[in-house]
């Protein structure tokens, strides 16, 4: 087969995205404003939520969230070690202590029984990470955080109404997925999901949190906590500030600046759109290679079942038998046929920031298994079916060589 230059995530813009650019630049209102509260609004509508609050990050909302719920020095939050530093970074942002589970055997999943065991009366969220964008067993964290009520102790009015630990997923690669019939975003309490460049859905930069309605909680007063956040504490924003002699506003707390702008929000709003046929086409791709690679000594992410529909995020795959060095020469090899590939994750305990906070990945043996062998395919909309078979055949035929 002719040699090609395969990309490992290009995002997927059209003219279409182009153009309500350059309309919203053109509109004279390019930071946040009437096109950013039309991306939350359509957000809130795809994941059954009331409400959506676009930001510039999912680390952002995943941040604020935990700033929202009150959560600070002296509290603990549980998250998996097999993940990107932004699911655990954000617990230390507020001040809190990061505790790290590692994955079942032979799973990319927190091993729920560990995170059983973690949870004490400082535990105040539950940070799960629905990694390539496959849903954790939801039922399974929400009945271990039932089990363990008795023990928790809330520090603000949230908690306080939800009287229990907060479960606030990493959706960052889950967008447009579901589990058990339920879009993600109405699964867990609150859910933060990433817009950026490489994503399945892409702002440019950018992302969203979305929550479930909680009993005796007004969601016009969360909505509103988290505008200010993201706006340095000021009561208004600048869409509020252009009412008729409506210039005058108030800094509530000395807080953050992670707004969504207007230019971000434009190419959302096509992607939107666009976005179930986007979907369509990362199952297909999926389809093709798991029916290709049956057989072979591989485990890859489980994407479809019965209890969850992924969005199709990441192809993520274990050479199975091959160590740290190989998987490694296997990279290098494919990038010398043309095709990129990629790892995730290094989990977490081997980065040198959670060396320096006592983590050792040696407390996380089934982590590193899955990563020691992990190379992650190219899955995404600018692939051609010609594409896809041009990878398959140099995955079979570098594998080979690479076992050998």
């Amino acid at each position: 087969m002719k040699s090609r230059q395969i990309s490992f995530s290009p995002p997927d813009i059209t003219e279409e995205e182009i153009k309500e650019v350059a309309e919203a630049m053109r509109s004279g209102w390019i930071t946040t404003g009437p096109r950013t509260k039309k991306l939350e609004s359509q957000i809130a509508d795809f994941c059954h939520t009331s409400k959506a609050v676009c930001l510039n990050s999912a680390t952002a909302a995943l941040e604020l969230t935990l700033r929202v719920l009150g959560i600070g020095e002296g509290d603990e939050v549980i998250t998996s070690a097999y993940t990107y530093t932004a699911s655990a970074s954000v617990i230390d942002h507020v001040g809190a202590k990061i505790v790290l589970v590692d994955t079942a055997k032979d799973s990319w999943e927190m091993d729920y029984d560990a995170l059983e065991k973690a949870i004490n009366e400082k535990t105040k969220a539950i940070i799960p990470v629905d990694l390539g964008g496959v849903p954790c067993d939801y039922d399974k964290i929400k009945a271990i955080v039932e089990a363990k009520k008795d023990l928790f102790q809330p520090n603000n009015k949230i908690q306080q109404a939800m009287g229990r630990i907060a479960i606030t997923a990493d959706a960052a690669h889950a967008f447009g997925a579901s589990y058990k019939g339920q879009p993600i975003g109405a699964v867990a309490d609150f859910t933060s999901f990433s817009f950026h460049a490489v994503k399945n859905f892409t702002t440019a930069e950018g992302g969203a949190v979305v929550w479930k309605d909680i009993n005796g909680i007004d969601n016009e007063e969360i909505y509103h906590q988290y505008q200010l956040f993201s706006l340095h504490g000021q009561s208004k924003d600048a869409l509020a500030k252009t009412k008729l002699g409506a210039w005058e506003y108030d800094i509530k707390g000395p807080w953050y600046k992670c707004n969504m702008t207007d230019i971000m929000a434009a190419i959302g709003l096509v992607q939107m759109k666009r976005y179930p046929e986007m979907l369509k086409r990362r199952k297909e791709i999926i389809s093709k290679y798991n029916e290709a690679f049956k057989g072979m000594s591989i485990q890859t992410l489980m994407h479809y079942s019965e209890d969850h529909q992924s969005s199709g995020h990441l192809y993520l795959v274990r050479l199975l038998g091959l160590g740290e060095e190989e998987r490694n020469a296997f990279i290098t090899k494919m990038a010398e046929h043309g095709v990129a590939t990629n790892v995730h994750y290094k989990p977490l305990p081997m980065h040198t920031a959670y060396k320096n906070l006592g983590f050792d990945i040696k407390n996380c043996p089934n982590a590193y298994k899955q990563y020691q062998n992990e190379v992650t395919l190219p899955l995404h909309t600018k692939l051609t079916d010609e594409d896809v078979d041009y990878i398959i055949e140099n995955f079979k035929e570098v594998y080979q060589d690479v076992k050998a």
